[in-house]
């Protein structure tokens, strides 16, 4: 069988043309970016609120130490303590938690790993302590 030129340029538009409309159909179905939130504008405008809390824990030296066992996340804070801890899952944001703290007689709080997948995790932990809100991220690994 001869094929002309033409022939074959229409049979490589065609080709072309169903490879640019499949790649189209593959991008409308994905899932949208995990890296991405649905709130970054509000999250930028308070941006400035979080970095000031986040210098209070450098100022104040008043970053808790976070130890965790087989039992639990254990954060030992320098002075009393109250506030809450968001759980961040970055590889899947619908096991993220948030859980109220409030500190114990040694100035310790006791996170049960109970519910708690293993692997990767960031602690945002947002508490007050002497009158002084104060804001710390620190990444864990569950295991």
């Amino acid at each position: 069988m001869k094929w002309n030129w033409g022939t074959k340029l229409v049979i490589g538009m065609v080709c072309f043309m169903s490879f640019i409309i499949i790649l189209a159909i593959k991008m409308f179905n994905s899932s949208p970016d995990a890296l991405v939130d649905n709130d970054y504008y509000e999250k930028g405008l308070d941006y400035d609120k979080e970095y000031q809390l986040k210098e209070q824990v450098k100022t104040d030296h008043a970053q808790p130490d976070v130890q965790v066992s087989t039992v639990g996340i254990i954060l030992t804070f320098k002075a009393p303590a109250e506030g809450k801890i968001n759980l961040v899952r970055s590889a899947d944001k619908r096991m993220d938690k948030v859980i109220p703290i409030k500190t114990d007689a040694q100035n310790r709080v006791a996170i049960p790993l109970t519910g708690i997948a293993k692997g990767r995790w960031k602690l945002i932990i947002n508490w007050t302590s002497a009158g002084k809100s104060y804001l710390d991220e620190q990444e864990v690994m569950v295991e």
